[in-house]
């Protein structure tokens, strides 16, 4: 008795096992993974262009972001609510929704001439990969340049150790990148400290009137805010600053 009960268990397993190898031998045909030689060309550009776009669409964040107008417009916008201690105000989301729409009316042409001449060419089949590549970076290129100080193309020119180009046209795109976006965070920082001035000296009036009348306790900033924001108002801000970044991108 006490050998069946030892031997239960494993029969029971056993039953169950059993049926499930059972249906694995008579189920369908496997799942195979072969190679072999492209024979359709059609085929093949197909899943060429498929790779492309996944590969775009999976860069485009970082793309837009570092090849455009984005970076200034953002970084101005976070220097203008610091300076105005609004905090949180307005949202980030509202923040980035503006300077996406800001960075596509400042880049609509060279968008545009992306589209005409690489995109619709290569959907078309008239261009090849290569070809796509050149017409594409093209009008970003020139956009870069006109915003990029001599100064920083140098920079990594000299760090890269290649010899001087005759022309900015020689400079390869790892080149112009980065030296892009110092010069747009070096941009950016000066528009900031301009923003900030106004609003500072605005800081000190309210601070020295509050320390004339002893209320050294009070925080100044929560009574400057409403002057500030009054001020803003007043002054049209929204309408200064957006106009004078529109015309810091104008060559």
């Amino acid at each position: 008795m006490g050998r069946i009960r030892a031997i239960l268990p494993a029969l029971l397993v056993a039953g169950l096992l059993l049926p499930a190898t059972a249906l694995a031998a008579d189920a369908g045909p496997a799942l195979t993974v072969s190679f072999s030689d492209g024979g359709d060309n059609q085929t093949v550009a197909t899943s060429m262009k498929i790779l492309v776009l996944m590969t775009v669409l999976s860069l485009a964040p970082s793309l837009f972001i570092s090849l455009t107008s984005f970076v200034r417009i953002i970084v101005v916008m976070h220097f203008l609510r610091q300076a105005m201690g609004t905090q949180t105000m307005p949202p980030n989301q509202i923040m980035a929704g503006m300077a996406m729409f800001m960075t596509f009316f400042i880049m609509q042409p060279a968008f545009t001439q992306i589209y005409e001449e690489a995109f619709v060419p290569f959907t078309k089949e008239e261009i090849g990969l290569s070809d796509f590549y050149t017409k594409s970076i093209t009008p970003l290129r020139t956009f870069m340049l006109n915003q990029t100080r001599e100064k920083d193309l140098s920079l990594f020119v000299e760090m890269s150790g290649m010899a001087p180009p005759e022309t900015a046209d020689d400079l390869p795109i790892t080149t112009v990148i980065p030296a892009f976006l110092i010069s747009e965070m070096r941009t950016a920082f000066t528009i900031g400290f301009l923003i900030y001035l106004p609003f500072l000296v605005l800081d000190m009036v309210i601070a020295s009137v509050l320390m004339s009348m002893g209320m050294m306790m009070l925080p100044p900033v929560m009574i400057s805010l409403p002057f500030k924001i009054m001020l803003f108002v007043l002054v049209d801000g929204w309408y200064l600053i957006v106009g004078s970044m529109m015309r810091s991108f104008a060559v």
